[in-house]
């Protein structure tokens, strides 16, 4: 008979809601082989970062050990400063420690993270490197394993992590089988990046910016060369050069090969092969695409292909 995976997610005053949840309806889900609960400091409740007062099974004190720690974040990085040295007492009886979101910064001030790399919500990344310069700071990844210390970037990653730590216990089939019931569409690998390049472009009003804007989302493969853009703008390719610095904070081409590479993503996950999702997207051969996909999310078109498939298809 397998034994029982003992799962803690440690619980405290300020905590995101979500980064407790996500890991308790991941484990949850995956099965009877997992025996989830929630510690706090003191046994009792806690309440979250959005007011829910959420309860407790057990007092740090009381956790014999743990297969599994998760170690939740919270919108104010002090409060999960406050609670290293219960991170590092329960940290000490667990068999592998993971964070989510500002959770990275329980584990490097309880010296978890040193000589460690790490992730952490975006915003907070430069942060945890200035405090803490014993850690690599990984500041888009959406997870980052080191040894058996694991740590993912902000709020929902925290569902990427999980998954990824069930498939490592039970294979990818275990892992797909709690993205379905879950209606998780992707398992992001874990050195994808966290920003689609959609997200990447600030919005803009601007008369001019907006209709190309909307026009190149509305046709990525159609001629959205420089000279292209400036003839449907009235304008000088040099003077909408400046417009889309000012408004866009990215040249036309390099805004173009965001969107066209968000496109050949969206395609392969819907089953296109990589010379079609090229050809479809805009970006024209496979070469170009491999180029144009390390750079934007830091994985070639292949080995994120490999695995969406591996992972997720029927």
């Amino acid at each position: 008979m397998t034994r029982t995976h003992e799962v803690w997610v440690f619980a405290f005053d300020g905590v995101r809601l979500l980064d407790v949840s996500a890991p308790l309806e991941v484990f949850s889900t995956a099965g009877s082989g997992y025996e989830v609960r929630v510690c706090s400091p003191d046994g009792r409740g806690v309440r979250t970062s959005c007011g829910l007062r959420i309860g407790a099974d057990r007092a740090v004190g009381e956790v014999r050990g743990a297969d599994t720690l998760v170690v939740p974040g919270a919108v104010d990085v002090e409060r999960c400063v406050a609670v290293a040295a219960e991170v590092a007492g329960l940290a000490g009886r667990s068999g592998r420690v993971a964070s989510v979101c500002t959770g990275a910064f329980a584990l490097a001030a309880a010296g978890l993270l040193a000589g460690r790399r790490a992730a952490t919500h975006w915003e907070h990344a430069a942060e945890l490197a200035r405090r803490y310069p014993g850690v690599e700071v990984s500041a888009d990844a959406i997870h980052v394993r080191d040894g058996e210390v694991w740590s993912s970037a902000g709020v929902t990653a925290g569902i990427d992590l999980c998954l990824a730590l069930v498939e490592e216990d039970r294979g990818p089939e275990a892992a797909r089988a709690v993205a379905r019931d879950l209606v998780v569409f992707l398992q992001r690998p874990g050195g994808q990046s966290q920003f689609s390049a959609a997200s990447r472009t600030p919005p803009t009003g601007h008369p001019v910016v907006r209709p190309l804007l909307d026009a190149v989302a509305a046709d990525p493969a159609a001629d959205h060369s420089a000279s292209a853009l400036a003839r449907r703008a009235g304008m000088s390719a040099r003077h909408l050069a400046r417009l889309f610095r000012e408004q866009v904070g990215a040249t036309p081409a390099g805004y173009v090969e965001r969107v066209r590479v968000e496109a050949a993503r969206i395609l392969l996950e819907g089953g296109a092969s990589v010379t079609g999702a090229a050809a479809r997207s805009g970006l024209g051969s496979d070469e170009s695409l491999r180029r144009a996909f390390a750079r934007h999310f830091g994985v070639t078109p292949s080995a994120y292909l490999a695995r969406f498939r591996t992972t997720f298809s029927s």
